[in-house]
């Protein structure tokens, strides 16, 4: 495993993981099955402060194929987190400079795909496998995902 630990965390913004609970999810990233959060804890040096501890919590898919969508495709056995990418920020926000509305984005590498060690329910994936039908063998697209291939 690979953890960059290259990160300005005050970039990001939380929301409650449950309204009793005072940790706030700082990222939820299904595609890698990674959960950072934050929450405000008494510092053992001084009782009477509060410290910020940020836990990262990684599931590690170990049947995950190299190619999800391939269930042929060899074992995966190379699984790399970086939180630069995990936070990136790719949905384009609207700022107001000079008076002007300008499109932005407050990441630099949103055109690179993601790697997904499993699947990502928001999204559709599906495979074609061989079919045999009459003793004629046709190549079928199965959907993997229904739930997010098909509208409700």
């Amino acid at each position: 495993f690979l953890l960059d630990s290259g990160i300005a965390y005050p970039v990001l913004a939380g929301y409650p993981r449950n309204s009793e609970d005072e940790e706030y999810v700082l990222v939820n990233n299904k595609c890698q099955c990674v959960t950072v959060t934050s929450k405000f804890v008494p510092s053992k040096e001084n009782p009477g402060e509060e410290i910020l501890e940020r836990n990262i919590r990684i599931l590690v898919p170990l049947k995950a194929r190299e190619n999800i969508s391939d269930p042929l495709s060899p074992l995966r056995t190379t699984f790399v987190y970086r939180m630069t990418e995990l936070c990136k920020k790719c949905d384009p926000v609207e700022i107001e400079l000079g008076g002007e509305i300008y499109q932005a984005q407050q990441s630099t590498s949103c055109d690179e795909p993601e790697t997904c060690y499993t699947y990502n329910r928001d999204k559709c994936y599906t495979t074609t496998f061989p079919f045999r039908y009459h003793g004629e063998i046709k190549n079928v697209q199965a959907v993997l995902t229904p739930a997010s291939c098909y509208a409700d």
